[in-house]
């Protein structure tokens, strides 16, 4: 197995940290955006990053590794909070080499903090095709136009013990935004204006999903509904709307945008009684 201790810094000195360890040629294009291609006795692939002016990163793997690796990470002094999207592969997360592991699959979103002494390790398996994204936004404010997503943040995704990771499967609209930020098309300035576009919408969204816990919410509901109707039967007293309010988890405001932008179905319908 490689091991791998990243010291965190600078965005360059963690892309340059990179190219040593895995023997890459790394390019910077005028509008910083950087680019490791690797073709080395380690791995092949690539990995591409861009750091925004108010220090939100954006970070690309693309890689099939010839060893099993062990990448040890410190904590960073701006304590972001980390958006992972994993597109194909497997990614297995620990606090400290001792620490229980997590694995981050196909198809699924991870959300991770750490603001102790402990390091983050990933570990990655040899010969085996990864495609993960990050997005890194610190909560450390750099000027007063993020204050209120970093309270959010803060609120949503950092926990007193200083270590924090969900994993989750992927919400269709999150995984568009996700798929969009992959594809595209445009160059230079205008890529990265509308790269940040979509990296706030993620986001927006991640934050919006977690504060509101709609995913958990809808998800046992529509599963009643696609029941056969015995099992609907008994709860045919309560509609959709009493079911989410008795447990405070949702507004009336975000019912029906939810409701739809998920299942992508009419709200009404499912509003009335469950049985007749």
């Amino acid at each position: 197995m490689k091991k791998l201790y990243l010291n965190t810094g600078g965005f360059d000195a963690i892309f340059n940290d990179l190219k040593d360890s895995f023997e890459g040629e790394l390019t910077v294009n005028m509008n910083k955006e950087f680019s490791l291609v690797i073709k080395s006795k380690w791995a092949r692939g690539t990995i591409n990053g861009v750091c925004f002016e108010d220090k939100i990163v954006h970070m690309n793997f693309d890689l099939t590794l010839n060893h099993d690796l062990m990448l040890s990470i410190e904590s960073f002094r701006s304590s972001p909070v980390f958006f992972a999207h994993c597109e194909r592969g497997n990614v297995l997360h620990s606090f400290g080499i001792n620490g229980d592991k997590k694995s981050l699959k196909e198809n699924q979103t991870g959300i991770l903090s750490n603001t102790s002494v402990i390091n983050s390790v990933l570990y990655f398996e040899s010969h085996k095709h990864i495609q993960f994204s990050l997005i890194g936004i610190p909560t450390i404010a750099h000027n007063d136009k993020n204050l209120e997503v970093i309270a959010q943040l803060k609120k949503q995704f950092i926990d007193e013990s200083g270590r924090y990771i969900y994993i989750g499967d992927d919400s269709s609209e999150i995984s568009k935004k996700w798929q969009e930020l992959k594809t595209l098309p445009q160059q230079g300035i205008v890529r990265n204006l509308l790269k940040k576009i979509i990296l706030n919408e993620i986001i927006e969204l991640e934050i919006a999903q977690h504060s509101y816990n709609y995913l958990k919410t809808f998800d046992p509901i529509v599963n009643l509904v696609t029941k056969q109707i015995d099992g609907i039967k008994r709860i045919s007293n309560m509609n959709l709307s009493e079911l989410i309010y008795a447990v405070g988890l949702a507004s009336r405001h975000y019912l029906p945008r939810i409701f739809k932008e998920k299942y992508h179905l009419s709200y009404k319908p499912f509003n009335q009684k469950l049985a007749s």
